[in-house]
């Protein structure tokens, strides 16, 4: 749970809806900190055991277009209502409150404006916006816009249609922002501002129409989805390909009591950043068909050792070919996993499974049965330990199975994970005779425990020791996660 969600939660007691609504917020409140020129908090209240009430700071943001006036975070803090006394009037009176004096308090001329937050009927948040005016100036033609359209984002947030509930709960990390291109769009689709950025935006997808003072079909190829949006009153968010030029756009609806007054269409160059994702994808599919193509012929040459293990006479020679297909059957399901998924990270608690459910079909005797277990989850690894670890886990398993269960004696083999923060610690622990007594581990190492031991030592630069148990075999592996 994040820390707001966990604020308005259970530090604010607010019902599913308001958390809802207020999340949504969050996610979307940039934009009118950015055309604010101004710091964004977000106030709920919470219970007080004074006679005042108390308000709980559950979001902040910080805008693009200006220096932001709070370097330190106030999420999480509680205030007296004396010390805010914009937010009760504007729960109490439910209508924008706006400071007549700057506030020195914090060292620079501080102007604020308090915003109620509408959900239904009921005010249940408070947004403030704080902005420097020790750096006031007379404003230019995109100042004055930006700050007209922030005072009608502002009374959509009173009137509770902002954010727009058609719209999902997820941030626009990825949309447009205010500094990528904006217009200012009246009721009809007229265009009564374009900052320099929409404009450029609009000459790189082949328009040479005027911009300001123009229609918006006048030099949108495709303006259809804006004008039914702008004509319903409901959000719009698409993307413009034309001339080899990909623009993304968003519009935003201004509502009035109920009715448009007018839109902010906000415009983003995405071309470069879509040539480079169609790229990876292309780079992705192709590492899933390396992936793809390595298991299938790993399992060729499985396929190829079992026969040539028919035909062997030696029991010693076929058991020595069925090792080799298992260790080679244990790297081919890392690679199957790999290329079902982009990513070159691996769920590893599933390979294990499939790891011991491949041991138990070939190596154990149905008369002395041996059950598996998987304690703990490994979590995803990279594939350069996912590989050698699969093959390690295949190797002690399979010396569990062999020398810790004499013939007629089943059991139980546990493979515990314990995941830290920079380590796995993997634990294969049997409950069969254990080791002869006298003996150490390297004096009875084979040939799977050699390769183990290269594997753990060289490969994964991890350590392999053996516990000291009360019944049976436990070995450890400590591998350092990259």
């Amino acid at each position: 749970m994040s820390l707001p969600e966990d604020l308005l939660r259970d530090r604010a007691g607010l019902h599913e809806p308001v958390v809802t609504h207020l999340q949504h917020l969050l996610g979307d409140w940039q934009i009118l900190a950015d055309l604010s020129f101004a710091d964004l908090l977000l106030w709920v209240p919470v219970p007080s055991e004074g006679p005042r009430p108390s308000y709980l700071c559950v979001g902040q943001m910080r805008p693009y277009t200006a220096q932001t006036i709070y370097v330190e975070d106030l999420l999480a803090q509680v205030v007296d209502a004396a010390d805010r006394p914009m937010v009760g009037r504007a729960f109490s009176e439910g209508r924008i409150i706006r400071d007549t004096d700057p506030d020195w308090s914090l060292g620079v001329p501080v102007r604020e404006e308090a915003i109620p937050v509408r959900v239904g009927d009921d005010i249940v948040a408070v947004v403030t916006r704080e902005a420097n005016v020790s750096t006031a100036r007379s404003p230019s033609q995109l100042e004055l816009s930006y700050l007209g359209a922030a005072g009608d984002l502002a009374h959509m947030l009173a009137e509770g249609t902002f954010p727009y509930a058609s719209e999902g709960e997820e941030e626009r990390e990825h949309s447009p922002r205010v500094g990528d291109g904006v217009m200012r769009l009246d009721a009809t689709g007229g265009v009564e501002f374009a900052s320099p950025n929409a404009m450029s935006a609009y000459r790189r997808i082949g328009s040479t129409a005027q911009v300001t003072g123009s229609h918006i079909v006048e030099f949108d190829p495709h303006p259809g989805a804006l004008i039914e949006g702008l004509a319903a009153g409901t959000p719009v968010d698409d993307e413009l390909e034309h001339n080899r030029t990909i623009t993304q756009r968003r519009l935003m609806p201004l509502l009035r009591e109920g009715s448009v007054v007018g839109a902010l269409l906000l415009v983003r160059d995405v071309t470069e950043l879509r040539r480079q994702e169609r790229a990876l994808r292309v780079k992705d599919a192709t590492i899933r068909e390396i992936h793809h193509r390595v298991k299938n012929n790993l399992q060729t040459v499985a396929s190829l050792l079992r026969l040539q293990g028919r035909r062997l006479k030696a029991p010693e020679a076929r058991d020595a070919l069925a090792e080799s297909v298992r260790r080679i059957t244990s790297i081919a399901l890392v690679h199957e996993t790999l290329s079902a998924d982009s990513r070159q990270r691996v769920p590893f608690e599933g390979i294990t499974e499939r790891v011991l459910h491949m041991l138990e079909q070939g190596i154990v005797d149905s008369n002395a049965p041996v059950a598996f277990a998987v304690d703990g989850d490994p979590g995803e690894l990279p594939a350069e330990v996912a590989t050698p670890l699969a093959l390690v886990l295949s190797e002690l398993a399979q010396n569990a199975v062999e020398h810790g269960f004499p013939s007629g004696q089943g059991g139980t083999i546990t493979v515990g994970f314990e995941r830290g923060p920079a380590t796995l610690r993997v634990e294969v622990r049997d409950d069969g005779v254990g080791i002869p007594e006298g003996r150490t581990l390297s004096e009875i190492e084979g040939l799977g425990l050699q390769i183990t031991r290269t594997l753990v030592e060289s490969e994964l630069a991890g350590t392999l020791d053996a516990l000291e148990v009360d019944e049976g075999t436990a070995i450890e592996l400590v591998l350092p996660l990259p």
